[in-house]
């Protein structure tokens, strides 16, 4: 039997971004149009790719599991709309890389909600 790759745990960490309704809608835009039109580098693309599953699967856990997200909400006065999208180091850096990604949702994931 072989060992399996040794992998940075730092680079595997999912860390919660919260992210409203809109900065989600333009990280998924962003996301989208990088894979649909820019040449992308293959890594890259994967890396994107697991971002917009990442956006989907953080609505559909609002929608499952709504107590615990609504109870950071309540302590934090932040908006009905602010959910964790949880992304890896690599995912983070892959999004953050995008050149037509607007200014307030490379903020919001930097700054601010995040962590």
């Amino acid at each position: 039997m072989s060992v399996p790759p040794a992998e940075d745990t730092d680079q595997s960490v999912l860390v919660p971004h919260w992210l409203d309704a809109a900065d989600r809608g333009e990280v998924e835009r962003a996301v989208q149009a990088a894979l649909d039109g820019e040449p992308v580098h293959p890594v890259a693309a994967v890396h994107l790719g697991d971002v917009l599953t990442e956006l989907h699967v953080a609505a559909a856990r609002e929608l499952v599991w709504p107590a615990s997200v609504a109870r950071v909400r309540s302590a934090t006065g932040w908006g009905d709309d602010v959910v964790p999208v949880r992304l890896s180091a690599v995912e983070l850096a892959s999004v953050l890389s995008l050149t037509g990604l607007a200014p307030v949702a490379r903020a919001a994931l930097t700054t601010g909600r995040s962590r």
